[in-house]
């Protein structure tokens, strides 16, 4: 069974990446790796950001045959120009909470119509292969932003994030339902196909 190492230190990032994953590699996150490094993602797109994450591990990953996968993803919001955007993480600051990135957004929000809060969750996956290889993938999702907190479940945006099809934020989806559905869930299928051959 390959390895894919995954260049993040979200936890909750590195569980759904694995689930999306069937199971079909070994998955370990940086940690497992013993890789302790800080990266600086400065790239101005979610590309560039993913691209950033695998390049930096690479020197660590001493495994030729391993494959080093990262994932830059966040939320672009139409009527704050695409914000947040590739600074999803850190909407609200440094060290934030992901409640504190939450509050932000509505209190951005808050005197945006309905029919104006339109969004799309971005998920860029960069891959590099054992023959060293660059690739990256997307995956996007549509959807609006909500007046208030729905739901439990999942991590980040989650809760304020309405997917257009199910009318549900993915906060208010099971792990399973979101993870068939959402964008990083398009973006690793497409990875996927590129994988195959080494499965």
């Amino acid at each position: 069974m390959k390895t894919i190492v995954l260049a993040t230190g979200n936890k909750d990032k590195a569980r759904e990446i694995k689930a999306m994953l069937d199971h079909k590699f070994e998955v370990k996150t940086m940690k497992d790796m013993g890789i302790d490094i800080e990266i600086i993602e400065d790239g101005d797109t979610f590309e560039d950001n993913a691209l950033i994450k695998v390049r930096a591990i690479q020197p660590f990953v001493k495994d030729s045959e391993m494959i080093i996968m990262g994932d830059d993803s966040g939320l672009s919001v139409d009527a704050l120009d695409g914000a947040p955007g590739i600074y999803s993480a850190r909407y609200a600051g440094e060290d934030v909470t992901y409640r504190d990135n939450n509050e932000k957004l509505l209190k951005a929000m808050k005197d945006v119509p309905e029919e104006k809060r339109g969004a799309e969750f971005v998920s860029a996956i960069a891959m590099i292969l054992p023959d060293g290889q660059e690739l990256t993938v997307r995956g996007t999702v549509r959807g609006r932003i909500a007046f208030d907190f729905m739901g439990e479940e999942g991590f980040g945006y989650d809760p304020l994030f309405i997917v257009e099809e199910t009318g549900k934020s993915y906060a208010q989806m099971a792990p399973e339902e979101k993870n068939d559905i959402s964008h990083r869930a398009r973006a690793v299928a497409r990875a996927k196909q590129i994988l195959e051959k080494y499965q």
